[in-house]
């Protein structure tokens, strides 16, 4: 199975992955950014974009990464990785179905406030990724991600409780 925590940048998915993951038995973080960090690796270089997700091969390889892995572990992969497209989200959930793997796909949620004092507070000066990306978080969450997944309001959680909340969604 794959716990997939989802929501935008700030909100918590890296911190709350390693968490729940010592909540679940069997269980292993795999962060698909790093595809991408793999992907932008390649020289002399892939064509231009703001965001790895948009090339064509992170996708499959995302899915395929995850079936390898879980073919080989066995257990549960915790996966924190935003994906803010429902066509891209689309892509990695059928994928993985064609495999007969199970994914509980969460959002970690937060009010735009309290986005924006986490994205502040990690840095001396705030990731400008991180802020633009709040704007298409919003759109998402209103168009289709919300009712795609199983919302954990983090606003007024500490990471421990979000960590149990989501491991108490899945029964662990």
């Amino acid at each position: 199975m794959i716990v997939w925590l989802n929501g935008t940048h700030g909100v918590g998915k890296t911190t709350t992955s390693a968490l729940v993951q010592q909540l679940i038995p069997d269980s292993q973080v795999f962060d698909a950014e790093k595809v991408g960090e793999t992907l932008m690796d390649i020289k002399p270089g892939l064509p231009a974009t703001d965001n790895f997700q948009h090339w064509p091969p992170w996708r499959p390889l995302v899915v395929e990464t995850a079936r390898r892995v879980l073919d080989y572990t066995g257990g549960t992969l915790v996966m924190p990785m935003t994906v803010l497209i429902e066509a891209y989200w689309r892509e990695i959930s059928e994928g993985l179905a064609e495999h007969a793997i199970a994914v509980r796909h969460f959002v970690l949620h937060a009010d735009e406030d309290t986005l924006r004092a986490r994205i502040a507070g990690e840095h001396p000066i705030a990731s400008p990724f991180r802020l633009a990306h709040l704007g298409l978080y919003a759109e998402a969450a209103r168009t289709w991600l919300h009712a795609e997944a199983e919302v954990v309001d983090t606003t007024n959680l500490s990471p421990v409780q979000v960590a149990a909340t989501v491991a108490g969604r899945l029964g662990s």
